[in-house]
């Protein structure tokens, strides 16, 4: 029997037998695409082993206060604002979501990110966007070797596992997950459902073995997270990369972490030689303040565990109506 198809929302993967033009569940425009269930006899896909890293399918359960936590369980990037946000660094095994506005600098911080780490770890890079030679380009412009980094242009999910069992790395980099899928799904890549399930088997194989991954995600036009939203609940933490293309300085906070805090920001500066870290963002922000000016004033905020002096202006200008308009922003 044939199955029937549906129509799913690209924005929050809202379900829908016929076709609507705006979504119920999101109120988004145009986004519910039609899906084709999989013929039930098709093969699935395989799935990574039960059990093994993430403690799955032991014999007996463990007391809380009995469980110790390994040293290795969470190891410092090198980079000191993206360890802030991180809580400390990467926790082994688990899957980090990067987003942010393209050219905004995800694969330039991604790279210096291996460049760090990859002296004492190894790490495979997989770009689905740019060939080898593109990121040999850019690491080169960045002036970074590369140590024990591994490039790899592939999008099949099932041949990535295939890869990482081979080489075993410490960290896996997948530049973007709206660019790989699975067999298990005839949808096409960037769907919902593709979306979901390569993610699954990300997720799975990085519990199951403890290997680290960080996807990198696109934004859609309202500056969310492209993709479902049930993808931000599957990851462990959720970065986003900020920043105006004409300013040069960018921020990365995190908007869920299982394993630290949500409130700390990491300042970077983006320079010809990549992205530079900013340990005192006040002093950024209040770099060519005019002195002894009416309408500004310099007050201190608290961001996480972190004060950073800004400053607030007032612009005034004269009212011809009755009543004048004051807004704050």
């Amino acid at each position: 029997m044939k199955a029937k198809s549906y129509y799913q929302c690209t924005e929050c993967g809202y379900r829908n037998p016929k076709w609507l033009g705006k979504c119920p569940e999101c109120d988004s425009w145009n986004t519910l695409e039609e899906i084709t269930p999989s013929p039930a006899s098709s093969p699935r896909a395989p799935q990574a082993p039960r059990g093994g890293y993430s403690g799955q399918g032991e014999d007996a359960p463990v007391l809380l206060s009995e469980v110790e936590i390994a040293h290795y369980m969470r190891t410092e990037t090198g980079i000191a604002e993206l360890d802030r946000v991180l809580g400390g660094g990467l926790v082994s095994g688990s899957v980090v979501l990067l987003s942010g506005e393209p050219g905004i600098g995800k694969s330039t911080l991604l790279l210096q990110l291996c460049a760090t780490m990859g002296e004492g770890k190894k790490i495979l890079y997989l770009s689905g966007e740019e060939s080898t030679g593109q990121l040999k380009m850019r690491a080169k412009r960045l002036g970074i070797e590369g140590g024990s980094t591994y490039l790899l242009t592939e999008t099949n999910v099932e041949r990535i596992l295939s890869h990482a069992d081979r080489l075993a790395p410490d960290l896996i980099i997948i530049d973007s997950v709206q660019t790989v899928w699975t067999e298990s799904s005839h949808s096409a890549a960037g769907s919902v459902t593709q979306i979901r399930e390569s993610t699954m088997l990300l997720l799975s194989m990085a519990k199951n073995r403890g290997i680290s991954v960080i996807l990198v995600g696109h934004v859609n036009k309202e500056g969310g997270i492209a993709g479902p939203k049930v993808l931000e609940h599957m990851v462990d933490a959720v970065l986003t990369f900020e920043g105006e293309r004409e300013h040069a300085y960018r921020m990365i906070r995190a908007t869920k972490n299982r394993f630290g805090s949500v409130s700390e920001i990491g300042m970077f500066e983006m320079t010809g030689r990549g992205l530079i870290e900013v340990p005192n963002p006040s002093e950024a922000l209040l770099s060519g303040r005019p002195k002894g000016i009416s309408g500004n004033c310099t007050v201190c905020i608290m961001e996480g565990t972190r004060s950073i002096l800004a400053e607030i202006q007032a612009l005034v200008c004269p009212c011809a109506g009755q009543a004048p308009r004051r807004t704050a922003g």
